[in-house]
């Protein structure tokens, strides 16, 4: 990671100028595909050599299951939903994130501070509240931005997992059942996301597409940043060395 920086103020006490790794980030609203090209991308660089750490949206030891708990009365307000992800997060950062870029790792973010940004700014209409918070956040080596339509997706998610309250953001009141709330919950996530692809420069690319093309895409995408770029092998065991 050359000249790696916080987004914000950062973390006084971590410095991230020692960070040899690569941080990627696969954005996208929810049921576009971002796990399944995770898995697919950690192969491809495993294949080659390197070794590579995955994280995710409350996949935080300290957080996961604090935030199923809250989730699953659906009465959180934005405020509480936005902290409790900001801890989690935070505590990913500090705990495997950095330690694994420390350690020459690649990191591939299944999600990334860009999707608390956009469900905020939806539920609030304040983009600055939400960039103060996460401002202790590194900013990304390279942010893929899987983008699909909002008639598309809609399809794919009733085809597959369903729909549930928060995705359809229920707690908006934004129609009268799941799917009228989805579609509308998901068509301002994916205008706010379209808006910050050119804010903070995403590579886009066309989620609707067969998945052996977006994979290639992807790929495309990830390897000018591998070039003369050796990092840690992926023989190593895919947890990094805790921090000092």
């Amino acid at each position: 990671m050359v000249d790696a920086r916080y987004f914000g103020d950062g973390l006084t006490y971590l410095n991230p100028s020692d960070l040899k790794g690569k941080l990627i980030a696969i954005e996208g609203t929810d049921g576009v595909g971002r796990s399944t090209h995770i898995e697919l991308l950690q192969e491809w660089l495993e294949v080659q050599g390197y070794g590579v750490v995955t994280t995710g949206w409350t996949r935080s030891n300290l957080m996961s299951k604090t935030i199923e708990v809250a989730k699953a009365g659906n009465i959180l307000d934005r405020w509480s939903l936005s902290l409790l992800y900001a801890t989690d997060f935070a505590d990913r950062l500090e705990h495997q994130i950095i330690p694994a870029l420390r350690s020459g790792f690649i990191v591939l973010a299944d999600r990334y501070i860009y999707t608390a940004f956009a469900r905020d700014f939806v539920r609030s209409g304040d983009r600055q509240w939400i960039r103060d918070v996460f401002g202790f956040a590194l900013v990304p080596d390279l942010v893929c931005y899987l983008r699909i339509d909002v008639d598309t997706l809609t399809l794919r998610v009733i085809e597959t997992a369903g729909m549930n309250y928060w995705e359809s953001g229920m707690d908006l009141r934004l129609g009268a059942d799941l799917y009228d709330s989805f579609k509308k919950y998901q068509s301002l996530l994916i205008k706010e996301f379209d808006q910050m692809a050119e804010e903070f420069h995403f590579e886009v690319i066309d989620a609707r597409k067969p998945p052996e093309e977006i994979q290639e895409e992807l790929r495309a995408r990830i390897h000018p940043l591998l070039k003369n770029h050796r990092l840690a092998p992926a023989h190593v065991s895919g947890r990094p060395a805790p921090a000092p």
